[in-house]
């Protein structure tokens, strides 16, 4: 019977072999999948034996990795903002720089939840849900802080009935059903412009049409997941440029938009604002390493 360090050794020279940029988590996460237990304990018992079926799944699991197959996927589940999302190719894989958008977006949402002059909820919109990453971590903030559902109005819409249904799954597993709403829509919903929005969040596809060719040619995880959440065009802003053109219509006069962007996406973006939204105020917020992340717009002052 094989033992747990003898399967991760072979799989990771498997894996390196392969391409994977980590080979050693790939292999520790995915034989902790088969066996049923936490990636921890697969560490720390080396010598444990593995079960027949456990390892047959596992080395099931390893050749679909080799062949390019997000870990992500292969397990269910990615971790993103302390939580658990059920994650498939129904939409895209969520991403730990993705979690700044959520705790900017979080703390917007605070300061006006918190105004004791203000009257209604503060109307909240995730454009282009995908698996609900950001607005599911965002609601299970809200209700972390004991926002009452009430007093935030959050919708989570996209342009694929498919990605909502798996935005709902999370909400409910994740007992925020009843905190979001959810909108098949092109961008934002067509009544924006009688109700607009204080706080529009969004990570739209950013990638230039070329990358994700390039990637699908290489079989590398990106080319697994849907091409409409990836693709942001020839330059990677026409998506980002459209959700500009309805902000006019669809932001609150004192509203805020925050989208995420590509690392080397920071002049562009300000250039693009300034064309499509003039005299709008944009400021472009690093992550920590230093890129360019999020693009934070407001009306001119």
């Amino acid at each position: 019977m094989a033992r747990t360090r003898e399967l991760i050794d072979v799989a990771i020279e498997r894996l390196r072999a392969a391409g994977s940029d980590t080979p050693k988590l790939d292999a520790e996460l995915l034989l902790a999948y088969a066996i049923g237990v936490d990636r921890t304990a697969v560490i720390a018992h080396g010598d444990a034996p593995v079960g027949a079926d456990a390892e047959a799944t596992y080395l099931d699991l390893v050749r679909r990795r080799e062949g390019g197959e997000p870990v992500a996927y292969l397990r269910g589940m990615k971790e993103f903002h302390g939580i658990a999302l059920t994650v498939d190719a129904r939409a895209l894989i969520p991403r730990p720089e993705t979690e700044d958008l959520v705790d900017r977006g979080l703390v917007e949402v605070m300061i006006r939840a918190t105004d004791s002059l203000r009257d209604g909820p503060v109307r909240v919109v995730d454009v282009g849900t995908g698996s609900g990453a950001v607005a599911v971590a965002l609601a299970v903030a809200l209700r972390g802080r004991r926002v009452p559902p009430e007093d935030v109005e959050l919708l989570a819409t996209d342009i694929s009935t498919e990605a909502l249904d798996l935005a709902r799954e999370n909400a409910v597993s994740h007992g925020v059903g009843d905190r979001l709403g959810f909108r098949a829509a092109d961008l934002l919903p067509p009544d924006a412009r009688s109700e607009p929005w204080e706080v529009v969040l969004a990570n739209l596809p950013y990638v230039r049409s070329a990358v994700v060719d390039e990637l699908i040619a290489q079989h590398a995880s990106p080319a697994f997941e849907p091409r409409q959440a990836l693709d942001g065009g020839p330059d990677g802003l026409a998506e980002i440029g459209r959700l500009l053109d309805e902000l006019p219509r669809g932001l609150a006069v004192d509203g805020v938009a925050m989208l995420e962007i590509g690392a080397d996406q920071g002049e562009a973006i300000r250039e693009l604002v300034a064309r499509r939204l003039e005299g709008w105020q944009v400021t472009v917020i690093p992550d920590l390493a230093g890129l360019p992340r999020i693009a934070r717009i407001e009306r001119a002052r």
